[in-house]
């Protein structure tokens, strides 16, 4: 009986579809699960076994899933292949010849067949591409928005040791959302001016984006992140970089009494008759300066040693230099863990060169990458912090670098909270992997000088150090009408961090509890490199600029069923940890998703309920016998669940849902009952 009701409601969903939309019919027909973001756009789209898309059909990909004008395309950026045999092209759209800043979409295939395809999608139409302001008007807007004193290119020996030039401007579409009183999204875009700028008194870099019509700073993009927002220490100047020093005769093995991590074995180089602290071994380098507390990268100098064996009788000194022993066995560590573990060649997976710098100024609270090389402050003691070279902080802003060259996540909101928390996760697994008897769940705990605190940030316990362990719970900084800026820390983004650090904590050890939100939650822990792997996919794989804890709550279900299967630990594990930080449901036997033939089968003509109008447009109204309260989920005929929520009668937004038919899940308690609408 249930075989021949299945039959015909899955009949009745297959002609109406078709008379629907006939278009849509045939994008779907290869598609096995489809996710879309908070605007609703594709965000994943993973085909099923009978598709017939092969790798090289991109660009009919592109125009059948994503409904690509003719006035917009895609550009191939990169491709990879990973471990497990899936080749990675990522691709930039472009509207009318200019990019769509942050709109990527990558295709995911094995064997030659297109597994699945994720990213950043927008739609434009009747968008202005013409500019008002010239490249230098827009530029003398971008400097008075910043308002520096000197500028990194105005010295071109340190420009040059950075690898950097004086901006031209790039002009690009930039997607801007807006965000009504009650919380629904819209998007625009602006005609932009993109500058690359690096200041140096105060330090600063950043992409500032100049509206080609008006004038008007759209947004700032941050190069230079802080440690902590504690250490946002502007009163100290910088310019960047060093220089590079003579041809090595040889490399050798050194013993380095760290100041944070014992006595440990380090590269080296033999130069004349001394040794510095330099290794050919790795990539393309990895290579440790001394800026003497000044602020110029050019005038830095070797650090030496007569013997090579780098005592902390010599080294442990008023300067706190075996502090540099810590920057160099850190960034080597560094190197390591990402090759050793994940098949990374470097941060650029191109086997790129790992610079650091240490003594920068005097008593400076921070640590960062600066797009090119890495800086460490001395920090200042008791209030502040010690010199900030410990491994995680080293694994922490080698990270951002990683970040850059894999999701690049925009320094602000949601994105910019999760781009800190994947450094501070990388922190903890290379820490974990050079040192494990640290303590794996503190961000900086052996430079923390500060009164009442144990470290940076805990990832085990949040809130200790005033960060949430739940979205939207206890610390957490609202996004609503936030503008990100410097004076707000983005949005929160090192305090909003707090939710995925936790994430990984229990997806690594696993934890049984009660949320903020109320929910309770047993999660069985799945280990530091399982967990590890499935972070780093979806931050490599998946994640692009703008992507939300939502997103991340997607992509990270997708990551563990690559790895590791559908319906594996590792996957239930994975969802049920974003569930205890209060990041979508709990795992309910398919990743928060019903087979037709199960929604199907529990079809009645109970009138409990009724629905109503049917077609419906942008609103369902639902009348309930008794006006009880229950729980609701609405699933599309293929039985992915599209939408969800508490009711007890009256209307339901279904603005988002495509044309078609669907089938509506009420649960009061006692029984389970489903009908079907169609949206039309």
């Amino acid at each position: 009986m249930k075989t021949k009701l299945l039959g015909k409601i899955a009949l009745f969903a297959s002609v109406s579809f078709f008379a629907l939309e006939t278009n849509a019919q045939d994008a779907t027909k290869n598609v096995k699960e489809k996710f879309t973001d908070e605007r609703g756009k594709p965000s994943l789209i993973v085909f099923n076994e009978k598709s017939t898309y092969k790798n090289t059909d991109s660009e009919k990909a592109f125009r059948e899933q994503l409904e690509l004008k003719d006035n917009s395309s895609f550009a191939k950026t990169k491709s990879e292949t990973d471990k497990l045999g899936f080749s990675h092209e990522k691709f930039q759209l472009f509207h009318q010849g200019i990019k769509v800043e942050f709109s990527t979409y990558t295709l995911h295939s094995k064997s030659g067949k297109l597994e699945s395809m994720s990213g950043e999608f927008y739609q434009l139409e009747n968008v202005n591409t013409r500019p008002v302001l010239s490249k230098q008007q827009a530029l003398n807007s971008a400097l008075k928005q910043i308002g520096a004193a000197t500028y990194l290119w105005e010295s071109p020996a340190e420009a040059k040791i950075n690898d950097y030039q004086k901006p031209t401007g790039e002009l690009v579409l930039l997607p801007l959302v807006d965000e009504d009183a009650k919380g629904k999204k819209t998007e625009q875009f602006r005609l932009a001016y993109k500058f690359d700028i690096y200041a140096t008194n105060p330090v600063s870099r950043g992409d500032v984006y100049i509206d080609a019509i008006t004038g008007a700073t759209l947004f700032y993009n941050t190069t230079i992140k802080h440690l902590d927002e504690f250490s946002n220490d502007a009163k100290h100047n910088s310019v960047n970089k060093k220089s590079e020093n003579n041809a090595a005769t040889s490399f050798v093995i050194a013993n380095a009494d760290t100041r944070y991590s014992g006595s440990q074995s380090i590269q080296t180089t033999l130069s004349g008759s001394s040794y510095i602290l330099a290794d050919a071994t790795r990539g393309n380098g990895v290579m440790t300066y001394n800026m003497k507390k000044g602020t110029s990268y050019t005038a830095a100098v070797n650090f030496t040693d007569v013997d090579n064996n780098w005592t902390a009788a010599e080294f442990n000194n008023v300067n706190k230099d075996n502090g540099a022993l810590d920057a160099h066995w850190g960034a080597e560590k560094t190197y390591d863990y990402f090759s050793a573990v994940h098949g990374r060649n470097s941060y650029n997976n191109a086997g790129a060169a790992i610079k650091s710098y240490v003594h920068y100024s005097s008593n400076y609270n921070n640590a960062y990458w600066n797009g090119s090389v890495m800086t460490y402050g001395d920090g200042s003691g008791t209030g502040g912090f010690d010199i900030l070279t410990s491994i995680d902080v080293a694994g922490h802003e080698i990270g951002h670098a990683v970040c850059t060259n894999t999701a690049n996540l925009a320094y602000q909101q949601e994105s910019g909270a999760m781009n800190e928390a994947f450094s501070d996760i990388w922190g903890a697994c290379i820490e974990y992997y050079a040192a494990p008897n640290k303590q794996l769940w503190l961000i900086g705990e052996d430079i923390e000088r500060r009164s009442g605190h144990l470290a940076l940030r805990s990832m085990s316990n949040p809130k200790s150090e005033g960060q949430p362990d739940t979205y939207g719970g206890t610390n957490w900084i609202s996004q609503t009408k936030c503008r990100p800026s410097s004076r707000n820390d983005y949005c929160g983004v090192h305090t909003n961090s707090g939710v995925l650090n936790h994430w990984f904590y229990i997806l690594t050890e696993g934890k049984t509890g009660t949320n903020d939100k109320g929910s309770f939650y047993s999660v069985a822990g799945i280990g530091i490199d399982k967990a590890a792997k499935i972070t780093y996919r979806l931050e490599s794989v998946y994640l692009s600029a703008n992507s939300t804890y939502a997103n991340a709550r997607t992509f990270g279900i997708q990551a563990a069923t690559d790895l590791y299967g559908a319906g594996s630990p590792e996957v239930i594990a994975t969802t049920n940890a974003f569930y205890a930080v209060g990041v979508g449901t709990a795992y309910s036997g398919s990743t928060a998703k019903t087979s037709a033939a199960k929604v199907a089968s529990t079809e009645t003509t109970n009138e409990a309920f009724v629905l109503y109008p049917n077609p419906a447009t942008d609103v369902l109204s639902i009348s309930i016998k008794e006006n009880k309260s229950g729980s609701y989920k609405i699933y599309n005929s293929f039985g992915f669940e599209l939408q969800n929520g508490k009711t007890s009668g009256g209307e339901i937004n279904v603005s988002t849902l495509t044309k078609g038919i669907y089938f509506f899940e009420l649960n009061n308690g006692q029984e389970t009952i489903v009908k079907t609408f169609i949206k039309k």
